[in-house]
């Protein structure tokens, strides 16, 4: 089993026991290669909830850029949702279980 392989099944594990959702195993593996090699460093792996300028970058990064998202509200209440969703007290917040959640509320499959 690969490193990423690894990450993978211990995103699918954070989903299910902190967020009660079954992952979409194929979008997930899609969305943790797409955070390319960021997955493998541990400050860059995962987002913190309550820096805002991370939060930014999450935004601008990832769901204007990537999902190709216009900028507004409905942005900062999905990332709200979603922290919501995995849980405001979880400290190790997986950027690749983040992204998979951002993905799945904005219904942004396809770009994957």
């Amino acid at each position: 089993m690969s490193k990423r392989d690894e990450l993978i099944a211990k995103y699918a594990e954070d989903l299910k026991e902190k967020c009660g959702i079954k992952a979409d195993m194929d979008l997930l593996t899609k969305v943790t290669i797409g955070c390319g090699p960021s997955i493998y460093n541990a400050d860059a792996a995962t987002v913190s909830g309550s820096d805002q300028s991370e939060l930014e970058t999450v935004k601008n990064n990832f769901l204007i850029k990537k999902l190709g998202l216009k900028d507004g509200s409905e942005l900062d209440k999905g990332i709200d949702a979603v922290m919501e969703t995995y849980g405001k007290s979880n400290r190790n917040k997986y950027r690749a279980v983040v992204y998979y959640l951002l993905t799945k509320h904005f219904k942004k499959e396809s770009v994957y």
